[in-house]
């Protein structure tokens, strides 16, 4: 289900008492506004949660108020939706979320009561950059992009086919999704596994964008990838069956200080972990096609990549 939230924050903002507004905004969809909170911002009812909610209510809008003039997001919504179904054979109910987000990231997926949820912060997508918002200033038609990505983790994590450690967590957790529990007890192979495919989905669902652009890279940095990938594997490999919140922030996470990413005697590119978890799901994929591969348990994957080079074990 497609959920359009725009129209009530854009209802927020020409309130007369935009704080009383917002307050009603977000007890009207709290369940999914305090997830989205927790998992990619703060504790919304901790000590700087209104600061953070008054900067976004202050902000200049008018790049989001062009991208709501100019650009039928729900239309392009709906169609990466159906094309995410066929693709995907989701087989759970799952909403689609179109919101403005509180300077967290561009797109992310959550599990609220066992239903799994997509998210997308417009904010990004209205190709101006906007420092007030810490808008990144990508393109719209990118949307679709985003959207399947993370409707990738959403099958990952809820299909009743899913044999993934994800889905396990969840579970466990009471059927909700929490970015910083799972990042502590899912090993790094799994949370690789699962960025990869969640590219590889996008490809299949959204073709025709730069190779750069379905990891959310510069292209110049997309390619020192490239370049990196025999150092990357070699880096990584002892740390795959290892779990810690430190290694998901490491590979999977922006903003990390150099000497977070400091690994052998080398810089990680931010995010390397994409690429590598893109490269490490690319032989099951071709083998069992995505809708398959999306719902197979992490250690499938490198016996798939060990097939395809030939190697043999007993």
């Amino acid at each position: 289900m497609l959920i359009n939230l725009l129209p009530d924050f854009l209802a927020v903002l020409d309130a007369h008492d935009r704080d009383a507004a917002y307050r009603q905004y977000r007890e009207a969809h709290r369940p999914i506004l305090d997830a989205y909170w927790r998992n990619y911002v703060l504790d919304p009812d901790g000590p700087h949660a209104d600061e953070i909610v008054a900067s976004a209510l202050r902000a200049d809008r008018g790049d989001l108020l062009s991208l709501a003039r100019s650009t039928d997001v729900v239309a392009l919504a709906e169609e990466a939706i159906g094309r995410a179904d066929a693709v995907l054979h989701l087989d759970r109910p799952t909403d689609v979320y179109l919101m403005v987000g509180l300077g967290g990231a561009n797109a992310g997926e959550l599990v609220v009561g066992g239903r799994g949820v997509a998210f997308i912060c417009l904010e990004h997508f209205t190709g101006r950059v906007n420092p007030e918002t810490y808008g990144m200033g990508l393109a719209p038609d990118l949307l679709p992009l985003w959207i399947a990505h993370e409707l990738a983790h959403t099958v990952r994590y809820t299909s009743p086919r899913s044999a993934s450690d994800m889905r396990r967590l969840v579970a466990d957790h009471g059927g909700y999704y929490d970015y910083w529990s799972t990042g502590s007890r899912a090993t790094l192979r799994e949370l690789l596994v699962n960025e990869g495919l969640a590219v590889h989905a996008a490809q299949a669902i959204a073709p025709g964008f730069d190779a750069a652009d379905y990891f959310g890279y510069p292209r110049r940095q997309y390619h020192r990838l490239r370049e990196m990938e025999a150092f990357l594997r070699r880096a990584v490999k002892r740390d795959l069956e290892q779990s810690g919140l430190g290694l998901r922030l490491r590979y999977l996470s922006g903003g990390m200080s150099p000497s977070a990413r400091l690994v052998e005697g080398r810089v990680l590119p931010e995010r390397s972990g994409y690429y590598l978890g893109y490269r490490m799901t690319e032989a099951l994929v071709a083998e069992r096609g995505i809708a398959e591969a999306v719902r197979a348990p992490a250690h499938e994957f490198q016996q798939a990549e060990d097939l395809a080079r030939g190697i043999q074990t007993a």
